[in-house]
């Protein structure tokens, strides 16, 4: 009876330490980058990055997520955004001596869904929404000319609402994750200053999104 028993025991163990371990997954704290892209070809978005420079275009930030129900967490984020001018205003300004560079810092939070929540191959979608705070700066007028713009700029820079939507797949390899995605990302500019930078547009973000996390 002993005999049978023991390798039965070892068994029943091998199959409920997962659940164990699963049950004890809170979420996840994890470091999100990528890069902005405009409408275009891939070509076409990777001059683009070398003319206006990669620190114009990459965006980073923090992430925690905290499981609230199966194949579903509560997201937040805090991070930056390289660029959110609009394509047209950017393809306008390629053309003047005069370079403007919109920047955002943002804060947000959400919900995530996920597929596929036991697969270590987990595609999902996710929504989002906070706020952002827009950081502008020019040059090109002149040395004394740029300092005083950007001062006056500087007072100017507003908060406004944030919403985004994305989607991507998430890797699971024991505790660490991977993340590979696309996010799109809307500011909803409140004053004058955000709308004439703007040029009538909307003030967006598309990204290309690559994360690596740890489960806790």
């Amino acid at each position: 009876m002993r005999n049978i028993c023991t390798p039965s025991c070892i068994t029943f163990l091998a199959l409920l330490v997962p659940g164990i371990s699963a049950a004890q997954d809170h979420g996840s704290v994890s470091l999100v980058s990528g890069f902005s892209v405009t409408q275009g070809s891939a070509i076409a978005n990777v001059v683009s990055s070398v003319e206006s420079g990669v620190n114009s275009r990459l965006n980073l930030g923090g992430r925690v997520a905290f499981n609230i129900a199966p194949g579903f967490q509560a997201v937040g984020e805090v991070g930056r955004i390289g660029n959110v001018l609009p394509p047209l205003v950017t393809s306008i300004l390629s053309f003047t001596p005069v370079d403007v560079r919109a920047s955002a810092v943002y804060a947000e939070g959400g919900v995530r869904a996920f597929a596929a929540p036991r697969s270590a191959v987990n595609p999902y979608v996710e929504a989002t929404g906070g706020v952002a705070h827009l950081s502008v700066r020019v040059a090109g007028f002149g040395a004394t000319a740029d300092d005083l713009a950007n001062l006056g700029l500087s007072f100017a820079n507003s908060t406004s609402p944030v919403a985004g939507l994305g989607g991507g797949v998430m890797l699971h390899a024991g505790r660490v994750t991977f993340d590979a995605g696309y996010r799109y990302k809307k500011i909803f500019a409140r004053d004058f200053a955000d709308a004439l930078l703007a040029g009538g547009q909307a003030l967006t973000s598309h990204q290309a999104v690559f994360g690596v996390g740890v489960r806790f």
